[in-house]
């Protein structure tokens, strides 16, 4: 045999052994990434209470003066005993003129009542209320995982995507990277 195929054969065997043996470690090797089976955004509810204010129109009843309506019921005497004096004459006339201010004062006070209840003044009030905003906030996800034929599951802060890549010592890397 002669040097040079010597060097061949021997070049060759180390090159199918190295070749051999990178095969082996792969194989052999922990797997760099776990693959992704499901992800699932995990979602919290946020209720944020603020004030809502808008202008209204009131209607009020003005302050009465006059409470037990006393002008009224006075007026309204002496005007129903004028007419109940109108009519006929003697005892007639005077029981005419009593009936009449009584009458005329119950009218009286009666009117002086609706005219109260009808002297209003309208103004503008602010009302306020409190309502509540409520808003989705994304937390995270919870990520279903297969490492070595185990199905797990953890929370990231990111979607991994189809795979999850793992440290030098076969554990999961959660945090993404920067770059």
């Amino acid at each position: 045999m002669n040097k040079s195929m010597l060097v061949g054969v021997v070049l060759g065997a180390v090159g199918v052994t190295a070749g051999g043996a990178v095969a082996t470690y792969k194989l052999v090797s922990a797997p760099e990434y776990a693959e992704v089976l499901a992800v699932q955004p995990v979602k919290e509810t946020i209720k944020t209470p603020r004030q809502e204010c808008r202008e209204v129109a009131v209607t009020r009843q003005k302050p009465v003066q006059d409470q037990h309506r006393i002008a009224g019921t006075a007026i309204g005497a002496v005007v129903g005993g004028l007419l109940g004096n109108q009519v006929g004459g003697g005892t007639g006339k005077k029981i005419a003129t009593v009936a009449g201010a009584v009458g005329g004062g119950y009218a009286g006070n009666k009117v002086q009542e609706n005219m109260q209840a009808g002297d209003t003044y309208t103004t503008t009030e602010t009302r306020c209320s409190t309502v509540t905003d409520t808003s989705e906030k994304l937390v995270g996800y919870d990520v279903k995982y297969q490492l070595d034929g185990k199905v797990g599951q953890v929370r990231m802060d990111h979607d991994p995507g189809r795979q999850i890549p793992l440290d030098d010592d076969g554990q999961l890397v959660l945090t993404q990277s920067v770059q």
